[in-house]
């Protein structure tokens, strides 16, 4: 039994505790809510939240487990002394993971104190405010901040992670705000809590009034201080920036960064990374100022963020587009939050499944509801779905397309006809990437980045993210004259986008289509993507015309990044065994090793590998001799093997103005080594041809058991996507009832 040790309290707001405590049978010392004054907890969890949990934790489910879990880890944390390093490292070292932990630490000990009024956790709390008090008002900036950049901080080299720190910080302040004497409160808020929300704020205007993820961790931290502190102006300073104009601040960024559909302009790793403040401080605003509806500000945007967040996965984990990296998914700490405050918005049993898959609850009232209503088995199937995701405040801004099989199939197709990102996009307009049987197939490198490890630059971008990652030539669409999109500024790229043409989903065929007219100087780029299932035969294809306009001639790449074992080419390769040099100088070529190089003769040229899935992979695309196949690997003028060693193909058309680049991947067979045998190995096409009529693109996919799949577009922008077209093909009349229609020819 846990014994309730006396902590200095208000004694105004704490007489007679003593008298009223009770034991629950989970041997927790109770407070009675009533002893709370109304004001605090104020931000995620309220004071009818505290009581809910207080009863739950006594009954066996989801939610008393997590209690358990949780009190079980701060019990372990509590032995070790309090530690509140001078901050000396960068991401990944001692002091910037030491003061990560304790507010982590904090904030888990002041949900527990409230749960169970345990003095121990408010105790722990207090100690490590007061440490921080002492602090703060010594310290100069981190000594390992980036020099000459905007943001630095005192705690971490960044002033991102020290808004972080004031996110978690203060709720745990504001958890145990009631069991501190007025003196300690004075210390804490005089000490450190004002001193770094005004660090954040008006010493750091920069960064509090940026449009952006780092402003909107800023003005989450700052204006929920301001609500815990009962500093109106800190709250209103935060929603509308520094000056009160709505330039910038929480609601501007909320009008800025989300599309229409909820997409969030740096794709879908920051999306995630940007929920956290987004919905955190949302809740705060909602539970001291519902009459704000935050929640159905701007139709809802939060809500769909949330949503679309989830929607911009596969297989658990988000598309890596841009600076990502490819190890988070939807049971991220952001994430499970953002789904706990929606359900609790909500009620959605949609939202129970994606918890569910999560295996994660949080303790608080949102967290609450999901537990409950997981174990009352309320979950009802989250629907993944195609669709195209609209970028830009006003939806106009291109948008990240996501093809998906039919129902009970794993494939998805990622086509980013998507605007630049701000200052975490890659040069990479129209690229795509292909996902089978829970694996990437056709990849993005993502970013060049080792989170958190010292040793890697501090855990911070590496220098090969600006060298390679975000260089045209690491993705999978057109290179022109190995120049990266906008000869790599951001702020021509910012300016610029892709036009969406088109897009369709039925049973049978998903296609999008995008062109760009300012990635290269007098060069259009249109490309049409499409992920087809036919029924008949059980096979998928992804389908990619990607048509070069230009004025003069010009060196053409488009490569392929693929993830497996080269198992077979259809052309004979010529490859460098015993010397490699790098394919290129600069934009990215000087990381890529030239390892073999091939020039297949007119007709079907096709690279076949293997993927650790157990699948095999072709990719076939129509060759007339003029088209030369590279084969990279990266790791080139890489010294300190920053870069993974990834392979890809790049097809190279020399001194052309004009050219479209036809092809289809196909996933087929199946490589089973346990059990060694080996099924359908070869791809099942013999033949592709490509041919325009009018406005129709007309692609047809000879298979080797003589059938014909005609994949019959309507390429006319402006035409409706259902409209009837009638068209000959091979002396036959055809009706086009859709956008696009996959035929079968059997003569």
């Amino acid at each position: 039994m846990i014994v309730q040790r006396t902590i200095k309290k208000n004694r105004s707001l704490r007489s007679g505790i003593a008298a009223t405590l009770k034991m629950s049978a989970l041997g927790m010392a109770l407070l009675p809510l009533a002893n709370f004054a109304a004001v605090h907890p104020n931000l995620v969890i309220n004071a009818s939240d505290v009581d809910a949990m207080r009863g739950a934790v006594q009954t066996p489910g989801r939610f008393r487990d997590a209690f358990l879990s949780t009190r079980m880890s701060v019990d372990l944390a509590l032995q070790a002394p309090v530690a509140v390093p001078v901050p000396a490292d960068a991401g990944g070292g001692y002091t910037h993971e030491q003061h990560k932990n304790n507010y982590q630490l904090m904030y888990n000990a002041g949900v527990l104190y409230q749960i169970t009024g345990d003095a121990r956790y408010a105790e722990r709390v207090r100690d490590t405010l007061l440490a921080y008090a002492e602090l703060y008002p010594k310290l100069p900036l981190h000594p390992k901040r980036r020099p000459g950049a905007d943001n630095p901080g005192k705690l971490f080299w960044q002033s991102l992670n020290e808004a972080v720190w004031l996110v978690y910080t203060i709720q745990a302040y504001d958890l145990v705000r009631e069991a501190l004497t007025e003196s300690e409160a004075e210390k804490i808020e005089q000490g450190v809590l004002r001193p770094v929300a005004r660090f954040l704020s008006v010493e750091s205007p920069e960064t509090f009034n940026k449009v952006h993820n780092h402003g909107t961790w800023l003005t989450a931290g700052v204006g929920m201080t301001g609500y815990v502190l009962d500093e109106q102006e800190l709250v209103e300073q935060s929603l509308l920036d520094l000056e009160k104009s709505g330039k910038g601040g929480f609601l501007q960024q909320l009008n800025t960064l989300f599309s229409p559909d909820g997409y969030y302009n740096e794709g879908p790793y920051y999306q995630r990374y940007a929920l956290m403040p987004f919905v955190t401080f949302a809740k705060a605003i909602d539970n001291n100022e519902p009459e704000r509806d935050i929640f159905g500000y701007r139709d809802g945007a939060l809500m769909k963020a949330i949503d679309t967040t989830i929607q911009l996965s596969y297989n658990g984990l988000f598309f890596p587009i841009n600076d990502a990296i490819k190890s988070k998914g939807i049971d991220t700490a952001e994430l499970v939050q953002g789904v706990a405050i929606a359900y609790g918005k909500s009620a959605n049993p949609q939202l129970l499944d994606i918890a569910q898959k999560q295996q994660q609850i949080v303790l608080t009232g949102d967290g609450l509801k999901v537990a409950q209503d997981l174990d009352a088995g309320k979950a009802q199937a989250y629907p993944f779905i195609s669709a195209a995701f609209r970028d830009g405040k006003d939806g106009d801004e291109g948008a990240l397309v996501v093809m998906r099989g039919n129902s009970g199939s794993e494939q998805a197709l990622l086509f980013k006809p998507a605007a630049q990102g701000m200052g975490h996009g890659h040069f990479d307009k129209l690229t795509w990437q292909f996902y089978d049987h829970g694996s990437e197939i056709v990849t993005d490198y993502g970013a060049a980045r080792f989170l958190n490890v010292e040793a890697k630059h501090g855990g911070r971008y590496l220098p090969e993210n600006e060298t390679y990652a975000k260089q045209t030539i690491a993705h999978n669409t057109v290179v022109v004259d190995e120049r990266s999109h906008f000869d790599g500024d951001l702020k021509v790229g910012n300016n610029n986008h892709p036009q969406l043409r088109f897009f369709h989903a039925d049973d049978r065929v998903k296609i999008s289509s995008a062109s760009i007219e300012s990635a290269y100087p007098e060069v259009v780029l249109t490309r049409t993507m499409a992920l087809v299932n036919d029924a008949e035969t059980g096979s998928t294809f992804a389908i990619d015309l990607f048509d070069v306009q230009a004025k003069k001639n010009h060196q053409l790449d488009l490569p392929l990044h693929y993830n497996g074992q080269l198992v077979d080419t259809s052309f004979t390769l010529r490859g460098f065994t015993d010397r490699i040099s790098a394919l290129g100088k600069q934009n990215g070529y000087q990381h890529l090793w030239l390892k073999a190089r091939g020039k297949p003769e007119n007709g079907l040229a096709q690279v076949t590998w293997l993927n650790d899935n157990g699948r095999f992979y072709t990719h076939s695309t129509i060759a007339d001799g003029k088209t030369e196949l590279l084969f990279t690997e990266l790791g080139a003028n890489d010294p300190e093997f920053n870069l993974r060693s990834e392979k890809a193909f790049i097809a190279r058309r020399e001194g052309t103005r004009a050219h479209t680049f036809v092809s289809v991947l196909e996933p087929h067979g199946e490589y089973n080594p346990s059990k060694e045998f080996t099924l359908e190995a070869e791809s099942k096409v013999r033949g592709l041809t490509h041919q325009r009529i009018d406005s129709l693109d007309l692609v047809v996919i000879a298979l080797k058991n003589g059938d014909e799949l005609l994949l019959a577009i309507n390429t006319d922008a402006s035409a409706m996507a259902d409209s009837s077209k009638p068209f000959t093909f091979r002396g036959k009349t055809y009706q086009l009832t859709s956008r696009a229609n996959l035929l079968a020819i059997r003569d």
